[in-house]
């Protein structure tokens, strides 16, 4: 039997293809499931603030050869959702204009070809846009079957975060047992999400987070938490490592930490740039450091990857990752969860740099 989720629980899915989706039936009301013709999403009335986030109805996607249909559950914030909403990040060509970089929900159609997974299936997925919906059509190699017991909102927390603490720490730095990382914005979705991929790794780490997230960092499992408001960072580095500096540091400021990057680094260290959120300019900085230490920078957004790059990535992750989460050793770091319909409450707590790991939308209807 094929199977439709809806906010009460699962609906044969012949119901579904006995009505044209013109019609709107009230559950609550007289015992129908609510089908629409065109699926609800969060939209941008105009490029700017978070009040210009609105729930309207966009057609609804198709499911093409290789792909499956999902009803989205739950989705979750990214800064790259703010800079798109401000116009400064459009999404590549070819992908929808919708927000979202991930979600959570449940295979209701598959797709020509598809054989791993089936409609009833609850998997979560990276996406390169759409999250924001009632609905959206992925490749079914990118998708994550959920373990028994994880919840959509912890699962719709997990994609993002955690594929890109993997790519940055095993795919480009190459990190080793035993070496020291250094995570900028410990306490941010990709943050607590890489201080986990470090220690499950066996590398030793050092976060910098506003002094009021370091509790909760340092029983994540940071070894060091360091106030960049209050301390230089690279020194506190040095301290911590024996003068020995940071096999590894993951940097989403930019330009202002550049120097002091170069300063914390060890011999041979890499430097992972994941954004650029203090700015992308830097000035009066020695280049001298990058030659002595033979430092390896790398700049890197997983977004605008191949198609191919993103799914071999997410086989690895599959491999590799996702089967801690079915034995608890890694966990998703939900910070709070908001309904779709209070999303520009979402945006601004997120832009008051407040959370410590992620934010979650649920979608309803």
């Amino acid at each position: 039997m094929k199977l439709y989720p809806t906010q009460i629980g699962i609906v044969d899915a012949n119901l579904i293809k006995t009505h044209r989706r013109t019609s709107i039936y009230d559950f609550n009301h007289n015992g129908y499931l609510s089908i629409y013709n065109r699926m609800k999403a969060i939209t941008i009335k105009t490029p700017g603030d978070a009040n210009q986030l609105q729930i309207t109805e966009v057609a609804d996607p198709k499911a093409g050869p290789g792909q499956v249909l999902v009803y989205v559950a739950a989705t979750a914030l990214n800064r790259a959702d703010i800079l798109q909403r401000e116009g400064k990040y459009p999404p590549p060509a070819g992908v929808t204009d919708i927000l979202g970089l991930e979600m959570a929900g449940t295979v209701i159609e598959t797709g020509e070809g598809v054989t791993d997974f089936e409609v009833g299936d609850n998997v979560c997925a990276l996406l390169s846009g759409g999250g924001y919906a009632q609905l959206i059509a992925v490749d079914a190699d990118m998708l994550l079957k959920l373990p028994e017991r994880m919840s959509f909102t912890k699962a719709a927390a997990i994609p993002e975060a955690f594929i890109t603490a993997f790519q940055a720490l095993h795919h480009i730095a190459k990190l080793q047992k035993d070496e020291t990382v250094l995570i900028h914005a410990g306490a941010s979705g990709v943050g607590t999400a890489a201080i986990q991929v470090a220690l499950h790794a066996g590398a030793k780490v050092v976060v910098t987070a506003s002094g009021r997230k370091h509790q909760f960092l340092q029983d994540l499992g940071a070894a060091r938490c360091i106030d960049y408001r209050t301390k230089d960072f690279a020194e506190a580095v040095l301290d911590e490592t024996n003068g020995l500096g940071a096999n590894v540091i993951l940097d989403f400021v930019g330009g202002g930490y550049f120097g002091q990057n170069l300063k914390a680094a060890a011999l041979d260290g890499r430097i992972v740039s994941l954004a650029a959120l203090g700015g992308a300019r830097v000035e009066k900085v020695s280049l001298a450091p990058i030659l002595l230490k033979r430092l390896q920078l790398t700049g890197t957004t997983l977004r605008s990857r191949s198609k191919a790059y993103k799914k071999q990535l997410v086989a690895d992750f599959r491999d590799q990752i996702w089967p801690h989460f079915a034995d608890r050793s890694l966990r998703a770091v939900v910070d709070t969860i908001y309904d779709w319909e209070s999303v520009a409450d979402a945006h601004k707590y997120m832009e008051a740099n407040a959370n410590v790991g992620k934010i979650v939308l649920t979608i309803g209807e």
